[in-house]
């Protein structure tokens, strides 16, 4: 199964995020942010059967999501999502950026330093 990010169950997102990672100086916490400008999601039928409840990252390992997301909108229409992931310890770290990793070699995607 390739990696794929979801905001409804069953309906991928293909807009490729900007994301921000942060870790604390010991290494056992993080945050991820997420920012999605124009996704596909806001061009599907949203109906209260489709409602965005949250960001799943999913991959073979199973699946990492949040519920921490904001819609930016302008002029009255929506244009960016903005998804935060709390990392709480050293083992979800490595989850992850295991998902990360495939993420990113999936989309051909790098990973720069900061």
């Amino acid at each position: 199964m390739k990696p794929i990010i979801q905001f409804i169950k069953g309906i991928d997102e293909v807009t490729i995020p900007i994301v921000n990672i942060t870790r604390s100086r010991d290494g056992s916490t993080g945050t991820a942010t997420f920012i999605f400008e124009d996704p596909n999601i806001f061009y599907n039928i949203l109906g209260t059967e489709n409602e965005i409840t949250g960001m799943f990252l999913i991959d073979d390992e199973g699946t990492l999501s949040t519920r921490d997301i904001t819609a930016k909108f302008i002029q009255g229409k929506p244009k960016t999502i903005q998804a935060t992931y709390i990392i709480k310890n050293s083992e979800s770290w490595d989850r992850f950026m295991r998902f990360m990793e495939r993420y990113a070699t999936e989309n051909k995607l790098t990973f720069i330093r900061s």
